[in-house]
């Protein structure tokens, strides 16, 4: 069962964005980060629920899509996330919260897709912008924003490549290609 929820568990860019998320879903996926190891006990994670149209178009221009699709600039109108959750951490508890945020990121996106829904982790943010528009205190450093919704692409797992290049790309039928290493590379005989 979980690796069915790995499997589907990818990173999706494109949503049907008039399928509404609610924030009580939003709450009950924070509750599961909540209830992860955290280090040193510390529980410095914070986290911002964005689930109306007027606060994700606040959030949506401050986020960048998808390194390796130089001619894609994110996803279009009716493509676009219908929620959003905001991770912070308290600076003021713990400087040392990328364990944190990593653990609470992939059981969030895990129960998003145990809910039928999809999402993606983005690190590359426009942070000053995204501190103005949703009124963020200094003390808070956001380290990822979540985008949430019902996933609108396919995206497939194959093997890496001779070449070795990880690099994920989109067909000309739009499906999402992620390669990904063999089990037999990544585990070492030391």
């Amino acid at each position: 069962m979980l690796r069915e929820l790995v499997l589907k568990n990818r990173s999706y860019r494109r949503f049907y964005q008039d399928f509404r998320v609610d924030c009580d879903t939003l709450k009950e996926l924070v509750d599961l980060a909540r209830l992860c190891p955290s280090a040193t006990n510390k529980q410095p994670l914070r986290y911002i629920l964005s689930c109306s149209p007027e606060k994700n178009d606040l959030i949506f221009p401050t986020l960048s899509w998808a390194a390796y699709l130089t001619n894609w600039k994110g996803p279009s109108e009716g493509e676009r996330p219908s929620a959003y959750i905001v991770l912070l951490a308290d600076k003021e508890l713990s400087q040392n919260f990328n364990w944190d945020a990593g653990i609470a990121s992939q059981t969030i996106m895990l129960g998003a897709v145990e809910k039928g829904l999809g999402g993606c982790i983005i690190a590359t943010v426009n942070k000053p912008n995204l501190r103005n528009s949703l009124h963020i205190p200094e003390k808070y450093e956001i380290v990822f924003v979540l985008a949430i919704g019902k996933p609108k692409e396919k995206v497939v797992i194959e093997p890496v490549s001779e070449s070795g290049d990880t690099r994920y790309y989109r067909d000309e039928n739009e499906t999402h290609h992620v390669p990904k290493r063999s089990l037999e590379e990544v585990i070492l005989d030391l």
